[in-house]
């Protein structure tokens, strides 16, 4: 299928070559700001794997903007069509794609997306579940390592305590490469979280330098949530008394602390190495 029976298929709106048009302005906007995210209930995803990713996970897309010499878009349009969404076509030119586009070399695809908001409830875990949990992450590209590392892994979810980050941030999705998609991602309070693993009776392994033990040294085999702090301040004491364990990894330089990404992608493999 050509590029141009691919447009075909879809409602083309209009060519856009200017910077002034209300779309793009509206487009650029969508992607700077998290209130507006919420407000509208939709975001912004750009490159073809990750809209890929995004739409194999069900995700619905309102608005698509092209290149107008875009090759390669025929799996987005097969996949559009299979879960029978049509969205609105855009064809932009170069310099408008430039304004767009949160980041280069993207194959020339731009989608607007409408968000899923998604709970505990709906986190659907295999026997002995293995989960990350997350407290009070700030930094949207440490939280997309994170996911390419479960994802990686085979990590069931990743759970954001009180995030102070938004869940579909752009450097979050373009840092995750997909991963947000692939990897079931749901946002709570730790108390609730809490309350959650216990009834499902998941051991809470908290990552902390105090009073703990060696992470190989700790039984992954059964379900485990391993919970991660900032690096700035680590856990706080809700986690730390909610613990069955608390774990460490030997830090045998000056400094006390790896990045969070890096912890957890460790922590992870430790688990698949035992369930091995």
């Amino acid at each position: 299928m050509s590029y141009l029976n691919f447009i075909g298929y879809f409602c083309i709106m209009e060519q856009i070559s200017s910077l002034q048009n209300s779309r793009v302005k509206h487009l650029v906007l969508l992607q700077q700001k998290s209130s507006l995210r919420r407000e509208e209930g939709c975001f912004v995803v750009e490159g073809q794997r990750e809209v890929m990713h995004c739409l194999k996970s069900g995700y619905e897309i309102f608005e698509m903007y092209v290149l107008d010499e875009s090759l390669a878009l025929d799996a987005i349009c097969q996949q559009s069509l299979s879960i029978g969404t049509s969205p609105q076509v855009f064809v932009v030119t170069p310099k408008v794609y430039e304004k767009i586009a949160y980041r280069g070399g993207t194959e020339g695809v731009v989608a607007v997306v409408k968000a899923k908001l998604k709970g505990l409830s709906d986190l659907t875990l295999r026997e002995n579940p293995l989960v990350v949990v997350l407290e009070s992450v700030e930094k949207p590209g440490n939280l997309g390592a994170i996911l390419r590392s479960a994802d990686a892994s085979g990590a069931d979810a990743v759970i954001v305590c009180d995030p102070l980050t938004d869940l579909y941030n752009p450097n979050l999705i373009r840092s995750s490469i997909g991963a947000i998609f692939t990897v079931p991602c749901v946002a709570c309070s730790s108390e609730d979280c809490i309350s959650f693993l216990k009834e499902k009776n998941i051991q809470i392994l908290t990552a902390q330098l105090q009073d703990s033990s060696l992470y190989y040294e700790q039984d992954m085999k059964k379900g485990t949530a391993l919970v991660m702090g900032t690096e700035s301040i680590g856990l706080t004491n809700v986690w730390r008394k909610a613990a069955d364990a608390h774990i460490r990894i030997p830090m045998l330089g000056q400094l006390d602390s790896l990045n969070v990404s890096v912890s957890t992608a460790i922590l992870l493999y430790e688990a698949v190495r035992q369930r091995q």
